[in-house]
C-alpha cells in the first residue's frame, strides 16, 4: 500500500475516532440534530450507537491493515447510511456543527460522498474491486484465449490460460 493511502487510512481512522468520542462526550447535544424524525428509534440510542460503530471503525481502520479492504466497504457503507441524517438536517434547515446557513449545510450533503471515495480508495476497496472485476473478465470460461493473455506489461505467474485457483485441469504436466 503506497504512503498516500496509509496516510488517508489513517487520518480518516483519526477522525471517526474523534466523532465517536464526540458522539458520546462533548457534542452529543449537536448530533441530534441529525437523527432523521421519521426513524422508529430514540434518538439518543441512535446517537450513542452511531458513536460506538464510529470508534469501532475507526479502530479497525488503524489496526486491522490485514482486512482494510473489508474494512473499507463496511466505512463506505457507515457513510451511505449516515447520509439520510445529513439530508434530515439540510431539510429542517437545523443549525449544527457550525452549519448556520442552508448553503453551509448543503456543502456538507456535498462532502458525504467525498467520504466514500476517500474510505474506498484509503483502505485499497476500490483497487481491490476493479482487479477482481478485470481477473473475472480475463478469465471467463467462455473467452478466447488470445482475451486470457496478460494486459502489456503484466504478467501471470503460470503459463495457463486460467489460474489454478479455478479447479481446472491443468493442460501442462509438472
Amino acid at each position: 500500500m503506497s504512503p498516500a493511502r496509509t496516510i488517508a487510512r489513517w487520518l480518516l481512522g483519526l477522525g471517526l475516532l474523534f466523532a465517536g468520542t464526540g458522539h458520546l462526550t462533548f457534542a452529543r447535544e449537536t448530533f441530534v440534530a441529525q437523527v432523521p424524525q421519521w426513524l422508529p428509534l430514540p434518538v439518543d440510542f441512535v446517537v450513542v450507537a452511531s458513536g460506538v460503530i464510529e470508534i469501532a471503525l475507526s479502530l479497525a481502520l488503524l489496526f486491522l491493515g490485514r482486512y482494510r479492504v473489508a474494512v473499507g466497504w463496511i466505512v463506505a457503507a457507515f457513510f451511505v447510511a449516515a447520509f439520510p441524517g445529513n439530508i434530515e438536517q439540510f431539510v429542517r434547515g437545523t443549525d449544527a456543527f457550525g452549519l448556520t446557513t442552508d448553503l453551509a449545510r448543503g456543502i456538507r450533503l456535498l462532502f458525504q460522498p467525498v467520504l466514500v471515495i476517500w474510505a474506498l480508495w484509503a483502505t485499497g476497496a476500490w483497487k481491490a474491486w476493479r482487479e477482481r472485476r478485470r481477473d473475472r473478465y480475463l478469465h471467463f470460461p467462455g473467452r478466447s484465449r488470445k482475451a486470457n493473455t496478460a494486459p502489456a506489461g503484466k504478467t501471470y505467474r503460470s503459463s495457463q490460460p486460467y489460474p489454478r485457483s479455478h479447479g481446472r485441469p491443468s493442460t501442462t504436466r509438472r
